[in-house]
């Protein structure tokens, strides 16, 4: 191994290991696994899955392909031993911009994991050159830069494959990029990025800024554009058309030169429409049967029903996505009639109109399109999976329960453990073995050290050093000074109302204001945010302002400052994610009960041993159920109260309000003298108007259990030895959320790739 590296930088440079700079290891190391990876078997078999999503947030990729090809810690050894460090050689690789949040996240460990367990999979999605964008911080407000990622040497490798994609009279040219996912000890699976080949990434000007409508130059340069206007949301649609057209294309490609007859295609190949975005994939295969293939349009239904299927992420009605009829008309005139007579077939069937693919005002429902048209329906937790078939989706439940089935999201731990707390890693290795590196439910032979001090101690050493490590970056990063012995308290994911970053906001406002009464903390506070607003995002981008407008009257106020700090890391990614998660005491995962479908954050918390603060929703319920009510701090109304509210319609945020001097005093500040003197009174007045006269998600409901329960752990993190078996305890029950488990689930249950 030593001597093949040393080959390929005298190769480039003409130099020893250490005389070269961090930015030359990386592209040597980059060649280097690049040809390890070439020389492992290409998973194959009887039939194949193929995950289409918008998104795979995969990170940097470095680190993560050595320890699936088990050498992380061999060239660990050579760099060290040439005075070079394998971290920092890692910091030069950009992180490739191709997701937003848990969504993107989530495919990207499903990937990993499909590869590790030997299954045929492969991922569809699209090469965005900036993606979502790059965010940096000006006047306390986010603003939205391009992420330029893409360098000439990278992990794309272009295949030279190319698609012709219609819309309507305007043809266009797909191009195939493929990265090589590497399963841990194991073969490689492929990830499939389509490009546009006429792109052009000199018409975004300033910002993010571009001509939505120049469609031959924009479709693959941003991921999620600015939807607010018609012509964003035509964008969307060009976009889903065109990765699902491209995609379906190749699969059809692949099958046909197996020589497989394609009537049989649900028997060698299944497809995984992961949320709403590639649904056009239904219809467009039906298009290609029946205009390329001679199929009948009740064959091609048929064997198209039987090949795809959905996967739901939210019952959040604006996630569900609903395109007018006369959009697709003007981006997909093709699918129209396709569309048509699919509708036609379940209204024939059907009389409830909730259960219609066109409704009367014209709108196609993509999800319907999934549920009727796709063998299997699962959601991604067990209390999601519920409220689908006892509410959101109980008219579809109804008709096809035997469709749906539950799938708990999970993480690959090489990525959430091995990767970022190699420390933790190591130590765990040496006490319960290596054998959870591949059975993450070998994590539980932990359990038996539960009330072992020095286990528990050592846990929390590594638990200190991981504080130390963030510390050091966040001062690089964003300037500002924490005490590692502090508490670490952290909310990290996409910034949206129903995960109530304002309601963490609300609390550390009315610790602010207990300081300056003069009741100070028995230990230092730090709170740190991580997340990006969709730019169209109003309110978003309001709490977005308030934190940091918080964080700037905190941390310069010298009565409070020495035991409260608020941080808002700039341009969260998994980069930060990989440095935050090891380093945290309490997850917060506060969302409104019933309104997160899962998170994943929750596992990869949990699994780096923090202690989570949450309510009953998504996947907190099995944490929950796993660690027991001792080692979990939970609060807040539950699922069932909060649909009969919005059944109800009888919640009243203003009567919160009025009744709570608490609620009152910490939702005033946000328009007091003193935070109006530095924020923007716009932004914080829309806010308060917002928390005061809709708070859709329910802020106020939770707010004064929250503080309660939170202040309650905070005291408890006093009594050390208790707190420590916390961490264990987490760290134990984690291996359930392993993503292993979870595609091994869907693979048993849905895909049946060894039938």
């Amino acid at each position: 191994m030593e001597q093949k590296l040393k080959a390929i930088i005298n190769e480039l440079y003409k130099k020893s290991i250490s005389q070269c700079s961090d930015r030359e290891l990386y592209l040597a190391l980059l060649e280097f696994t690049k040809k390890e990876m070439q020389g492992k078997k290409r998973i194959t078999g009887k039939k194949k899955v193929y995950y289409i999503s918008a998104e795979f947030l995969i990170g940097k990729l470095m680190a993560n392909n050595l320890i699936n090809l088990k050498l992380y810690d061999k060239v660990d050894q050579v760099l060290k031993k040439n005075g070079k460090s394998l971290a920092d050689v890692c910091e030069a690789e950009p992180e490739p911009s191709l997701g937003n949040g848990g969504l993107g996240r989530l495919a990207a460990c499903f990937l990993d994991s499909m590869a590790t367990l030997g299954i045929p999979g492969d991922g569809i999605g699209l090469n965005y050159h900036f993606g979502l964008f790059k965010q940096e911080f000006k006047d306390h407000k986010q603003t939205a830069q391009k992420n330029d990622w893409i360098e000439s040497r990278s992990w794309l490798n272009d295949t030279g494959v190319e698609f012709t994609v219609a819309f309507g009279k305007t043809k266009v040219k797909s191009r195939l990029y493929d990265i090589d996912v590497i399963g841990y000890d194991n073969g490689v699976n492929k990830l499939h990025l389509f490009d546009l080949e006429s792109v052009d990434e000199s018409i975004v000007k300033k910002g993010i800024d571009f001509n939505k409508k120049k469609i031959k130059q924009n479709l693959t340069l941003f991921l999620y554009p600015d939807d607010s206007d018609e012509a964003g949301n035509l964008l969307r649609i060009y976009q889903q058309y065109f990765m699902v057209s491209s995609g379906a294309q190749m699969i059809l490609k692949d099958v046909k030169e197996k020589g497989i007859d394609l009537h049989e295609l649900d028997k060698h190949v299944a497809i995984q429409i992961n949320d709403t975005h590639p649904t056009m994939v239904i219809p467009e295969l039906i298009r290609l049967l029946t205009e390329n293939e001679g199929f009948t349009f009740k064959e091609a239904v048929d064997v198209v029903s039987r090949t795809c299927a959905y996967t739901n992420h939210t019952i959040l009605a604006e996630a569900l996505e609903k395109w007018p009829l006369s959009y697709l008309e003007k981006v997909v005139p093709q699918l129209v009639p396709i569309i048509k007579e699919l509708d036609r077939l379940i209204v024939r069937k059907y009389r409830d109109e909730r259960v219609w693919i066109i409704d009367n005002d014209d709108r196609v429902h993509m999800a319907h399109i999934d549920i009727h048209f796709g063998y299997s329906i699962n959601g991604v937790a067990a209390l999601h999976t519920e409220i689908l078939k006892a509410s959101e989706l109980k008219h579809f439940y109804d008709i096809y329960p035997k469709k749906f089935n539950n799938k708990t999201n999970g993480i690959t731990f090489r990525r959430w453990l091995f990767s970022c707390n190699h420390e933790l890693t190591d130590y765990l290795s040496g006490l319960i073995g290596e054998g959870f590196m591949k059975d993450a439910d070998e994590l539980k032979k932990l359990l038996k050290y539960k009330n072992n001090k020095k286990v528990c101690d050592e846990i929390a050493a590594i638990k200190h050093l991981k504080k130390e490590e963030l510390a050091a970056y966040i001062k690089e990063r964003e300037g500002i000074t924490i005490d590692t012995d502090s508490i670490f308290d952290i909310q990290i994911k996409r910034m949206h109302e129903y995960k109530r970053q304002q309601m963490n906001a609300l609390y550390i406002i009315h610790k602010y204001l207990e300081i300056k009464k003069g009741k100070k903390p028995v230990r230092p506070m730090t709170f740190i945010f991580g997340a990006k607003a969709a730019p169209a995002y109003i309110i978003a981008q309001d709490i977005i302002h308030l934190i940091l407008v918080l964080s700037e009257i905190i941390n310069n106020d010298p009565e409070v400052s020495p035991y409260l700090k608020v941080i808002m890391v700039e341009n969260y990614n998994v980069s930060y994610a990989e440095r935050l998660i090891p380093a945290c005491d309490i997850s917060e995962q506060i969302s409104l009960a019933s309104k997160e479908a899962s998170g994943t954050g929750n596992m990869k918390f949990m699994l780096n041993g923090a202690v989570t603060l949450g309510t009953m929703d998504g996947a907190n319920v099995e944490i929950c159920d796993l660690v027991g009510k001792d080692n979990i701090y939970v609060f807040g109304k539950d699922s069932d109260t909060v649909i009969k509210h919005y059944e109800k319609a009888d919640y009243v945020s203003k009567d919160y309000y009025k009744k709570s001097k608490v609620i009152k005093e910490a939702v005033d500040f946000i328009v007091s003298k003193e935070v109006l003197k530095i924020g923007d009174k716009v932004n914080l007045k829309r806010l308060y108007n917002e928390l005061l006269n809709k708070d859709w998600f329910m802020t106020l409901l939770d707010l004064e259990e929250y503080i309660k329960v939170k202040d309650r752990a905070f005291a408890d993190y006093e009594d050390q030895a208790a707190w420590r078996k916390k961490m264990l305890v987490n760290i134990a029950k984690a291996g359930f959320f392993s993503s292993d488990r979870t595609i091994a689930e869907y693979d048993k249950d849905i895909w049946k790739t060894n039938n």
